[in-house]
């Protein structure tokens, strides 16, 4: 059987995939990748399912080995880099590992979370239907618990691909402040707290994890008190404890809380709003339920398009690979007489 060998890894390091769906009524969280985006896009690169569970990495990277055999990998999210066997392999492509090889992953760069899939994903026994690991009730993940050390991933044998790939693409996002939709306990707050909400800048507290994300900045302050009778949760609610600092609840999060939520992130920015670092500055700008459901709709068809966006990394010049390219846009007679151009 051929395996991935943890040789190092950063603390944080785990299984997820598209989450625990469908627990929630029971208390169980959801958990799941913190950026699915960058998930489809590893997962993708190695004829894997958006939704496989992959390693997915907080910050530091790591050192793997293959054992057994060979395996088709990729690694996306975060700007991290890669090395096979000590030589720098591209961003974003798939990676042919082989008996004994070493693949060193390196430290996030320009976000937090980034993901290592494996072609064929994982032969680890799901709980309640994923290998999402979370931490506060050991579910998931190998053996109910992170990766560490020493740890042996036993993997499926993946369907060949034809060669390594590449995606050039990033991550899909908006730019600018990171939307939400007001509420549902919106009327919990004055109006100028919810002005200052939507107009004053908050930054990342090192104080964040998978669970939630504290926000530092303007105290906003409540006008029924801070306590409510406890209600569901999901991810992206923003609540807000009686200290008046925002707390983004994340993938990790209960699934029943006691405080007023202001807000709550749509789905297409969640993941962007995962990728900050502490100290990264945060705005917020409210939209409506409709513009959500557009956001989320496109979200979901950049996803589906992905394997469509994938081009070989390298290729033979073989005559029936030429044939099937297009390699021109046109053609030009040089010696037709020119034609007047009218439209000047």
């Amino acid at each position: 059987m051929t395996s991935l060998v943890v040789k190092n890894c950063g603390p944080m390091t785990s299984l997820q995939d598209w989450g625990r769906i469908g627990y929630q009524r029971f208390g169980v969280s959801p958990s799941g990748a913190m950026d699915r985006r960058c998930l489809a896009m590893a997962n993708v690169l190695v004829g894997n399912t958006p939704e496989d569970a992959a390693i997915e990495f907080m910050n530091l990277g790591g050192s793997f080995a293959c054992e057994g055999g060979e395996l088709q990998v990729a690694l996306a999210g975060a700007g991290c880099t890669a090395s096979l066997n000590d030589a720098p392999v591209k961003a974003n492509t798939t990676i042919i590992l082989k008996d004994g090889d070493t693949l060193q992953v390196g430290h996030a760069r320009t976000g937090s979370f980034s993901y290592l899939a494996v072609g064929g994903g994982f032969r680890i026994e799901p709980q309640l239907g994923s290998l999402s690991f979370h931490p506060r009730s050991h579910l998931g993940g190998l053996n109910g618990a992170p990766l560490k050390a020493g740890d042996r991933l036993p993997c499926q044998p993946g369907a060949p691909q034809g060669g390594p790939m590449h995606l050039p693409l990033e991550p899909l996002e908006e730019p600018g402040p990171i939307r939400v939709i007001l509420g549902p306990q919106d009327d919990y707050f004055t109006q100028q707290a919810i002005d200052t909400f939507l107009t004053a800048e908050f930054t990342v507290s090192p104080q964040a994890d998978r669970m939630g994300f504290q926000l530092n900045g303007p105290r906003l302050h409540h006008a029924k008190g801070f306590n409510i009778v406890s209600d569901g949760i999901v991810d992206g609610h923003i609540q807000v404890p009686g200290s008046g600092l925002p707390i983004v609840l994340m993938r990790d999060r209960q699934t029943a809380g006691g405080y007023p939520k202001i807000a709550t992130i749509i789905s297409a920015d969640l993941g962007r709003f995962a990728q900050l670092r502490p100290g990264s500055p945060v705005h917020f700008r409210a939209v409506s339920r409709d513009e959500a459901v557009v956001a989320a709709r496109r979200m979901k068809e950049w996803i589906a398009a992905l394997p469509s966006a994938l081009v070989p990394l390298c290729f033979d010049l073989t005559t029936e690979r030429l044939l099937s390219t297009n390699l021109i846009g046109g053609m030009v007679d040089a010696l037709a007489p020119k034609v007047p151009d009218h439209t000047a």
